[in-house]
């Protein structure tokens, strides 16, 4: 919807051109509007930005990794209800930073907490004000980079700001419309001239990537102002060339016109990690200790979250770093050798050679899923009369509320062809090929609903994986899956790896009541099984072909951990070197601490994903439930 206009609060300067009533000031509502048409808009260039991309890596992945990164903002703004302007921008820059992919990604996340910080304490702000904050994010962009190139992201953003900010240099009242039509134009004209000052891009013909997205961001907030409902119909529909620089080409690729995959830096893994801590170091201390023997070095620090992005050799060496600072909530390294010579072939459409897509009974944390570009079909629940989606209508601590008050549940269903397929079609925009990593067939029937949903879009290249597996050992398996794509491995060796890994992986859980999942029909075999008797824990897990089996019983949570941590020593052959666990719960996060800290000692301070276990899984497994996944790998 277009921004809404106060009456009385209009500043109409004198030498308007228009008879369109001016915009004073900009509100939380505002602002979260302004927002989201940036993201539309923006995500709608992914294709052009990654066909034009070729600095600093000829890697064809900045679309993509913009669009995530918006993805990210645009999931926050959408369900947020706040009517201060400086707490909207808050939440788009936590929430830009949290999604942030590639450099990008980093760049406007760095743009945007300046931003923030310049609107800090205004619950609305005028035009004056917000062209100040544009400047303050510039400042704070330029600042993170250590070794700013002209012609990028940079310029654009730095000459836009310098034009936002104008009214307030003049002292003079300002229309918040005439402010983003005149700072457009000037970004426009910014963009234009980038091949002038970046060599790399006048011998492909194109402008910067990071920078032309940015300047689509502008385009929607002043196609909002312009048009309102209209311009969300028509974003994306006009071309996107910019005055001065021929593109025109679009089956063209600059990309394979380069002629060599690194024009700028020869690190080979574009690596990201997101630590988290309550003593985290400053960015000062972090790049310092990251520099050596790295290149396109960003660190961002906010709060108890720290994000950094960097081209290594050695990712493992920074990932092990950030471990000693924190705890690695995700990380990712991508070979950026594979993304060049996916992306020199690429005929049309410039995408990842192999994307990933689970569903949402993946438990897969959303800060990992985030890091990867891993998709979710989310599952479904029946409220009566009501569809919710999993993990998007109702989450885990709504459906904890819920089984703690007790009565009637939700019951879990599938989702439609429908959705199956938009995701697909999603994912399919992004990469050549999609391997789906889905719930085990013996549990549940999303994976044949998955495989007949393929069939309907013939054109995709879907590739299915049975996990054989629920919660979140069937997360670490798509993790895995993620992991080898970004490492260069093709779909059907990545199929054939997970195949093989699963062999060899498991996960043990425990219900403080068999009730539930034998209403679900999922144990009715294990109906009286534990005969009354008080506080005894049953110990259930998953067969190498997924169907459920009973492991055992105990009495008290700290037997049965005890169990099934000597089950799971047990499992995991000797000498195991790659070895990942993952601890999910309904309700129960007294089991957490004491999980990591044993599998630590057991087995080495191993990689531990938690996560609470996902709403259409705790409505069978009931409150108290907890699981202990692990994955071997070699």
């Amino acid at each position: 919807m277009p921004l809404s206009i106060d009456p009385h609060s209009r500043s109409l300067e004198q030498n308007r051109t228009t008879d369109r009533p001016g915009i004073a000031y900009v509100d939380g509502p505002r602002l979260r509007r302004a927002i989201l048409a940036a993201c539309v808009q923006g995500r709608k260039a992914k294709a052009e930005l990654n066909r034009i991309n070729v600095f600093p890596v000829p890697d064809g992945d900045t679309g993509t990794n913009l669009a995530l990164t918006l993805d990210a903002i645009a999931g926050e703004m959408s369900g947020l209800a706040e009517r201060r302007a400086d707490r909207v921008a808050a939440a788009a820059a936590h929430s830009a930073v949290l999604g942030a992919r590639g450099n990008c990604g980093m760049m406007l996340s760095q743009f945007l907490l300046g931003f923030a910080r310049g609107l800090e304490g205004r619950e609305r702000a005028t035009p004056d004000e917000l062209g100040a904050a544009f400047e303050h994010g510039a400042r704070s962009l330029h600042a993170s980079v250590e070794r700013p190139v002209e012609g990028t992201i940079l310029t654009v953003v730095r000459e836009s700001a310098s034009e936002a900010a104008e009214p307030a240099r003049a002292e003079g009242a300002a229309d918040f419309a005439e402010v983003m039509t005149r700072t457009l134009e000037t970004a426009r004209e910014s963009l234009a001239r980038t091949p002038d000052l970046l060599p790399v891009l006048a011998q492909a013909g194109v402008v910067d990537a990071g920078a032309k997205g940015f300047v689509e961001m502008i385009a929607g907030v002043v196609a909002l102002i312009e048009r309102g409902e209209a311009a969300e119909r028509d974003a994306g529909a006009a071309a996107t060339s910019v005055p001065g620089v021929g593109i025109s080409h679009p089956d063209w690729s600059p990309i394979a016109a380069t002629g060599h995959p690194f024009v700028h830096g020869s690190r080979r893994y574009c690596t990201e990690i997101l630590v988290e801590g309550d003593e985290l170091p400053d960015e000062k201390t972090v790049r310092s200790s990251l520099s050596e023997g790295s290149e396109e070095l960003l660190v961002i620090r906010t709060g108890d979250i720290l994000k950094i992005h960097l081209h290594t050799d050695d990712p493992q060496a920074a990932i092990e770093y950030c471990a000693t600072l924190g705890t690695v909530a995700a990380h990712k390294a991508e070979d950026m050798f594979a993304q060049y010579d996916a992306a020199r072939e690429a005929a049309g459409a410039v995408r990842r050679p192999v994307g990933v897509l689970v569903d949402s009974g993946s438990d897969l944390p959303d800060a990992v899923a985030r890091a990867h570009g891993i998709r979710t079909v989310p599952l479904l629940l029946l409220d009566g009369e009501t569809t919710l989606k999993d993990r998007i209508d109702i989450t885990s601590d709504d459906i904890l509320e819920r089984l703690e008050r007790g009565g009637a549940l939700p019951t879990t269903s599938q989702p439609p062809p429908g959705d199956f397929i938009k995701a697909y079609e999603q994912a399919a925009s992004e990469a050549e090929t999609v391997v789906g990593v889905f719930l085990a067939a013996k549990l549940s029937g999303i994976y044949r609903s998955a495989e007949n949903s393929a069939r309907m879009v013939p054109d995709l290249d879907i590739r299915l994986v049975d996990s054989r597996g629920a919660s979140i050992l069937a997360g670490l398996l798509a993790l895995k899956a993620a992991e080898l794509a970004e490492g260069g491995l093709g779909a059907e060796e990545i199929v054939a790896e997970i195949d093989r890994i699963r062999g060899q992986s498991g996960i043990l859980f425990t219900v403080r009541s068999l009730d539930r999942l034998i209403a679900s029909g999922r144990v009715s075999q294990f109906a009286g099984w534990l005969g009354g008797v008080l506080d005894l824990k049953p110990v259930l897990g998953l067969e190498t072909d997924g169907s459920i089996r009973a492991y055992g019983k105990a009495r008290g949570v700290q037997r049965a951990r005890e169990l099934m941590l000597k089950m799971v020593e047990g499992e995991i052959p000797a000498g195991a070197r790659d070895v990942r666990f993952g601890i999910v719960h309904v309700g129960a996060p007294e089991v957490v601490e004491p999980l990591r800290r044993e599998l630590g000692e057991r087995f080495g301070d191993p990689e531990i994903l938690v996560a609470p276990i996902t709403p259409v899984l705790a409505t069978h497994l009931g409150i108290g439930a907890w699981g202990i996944a692990y994955m071997v790998e070699d």
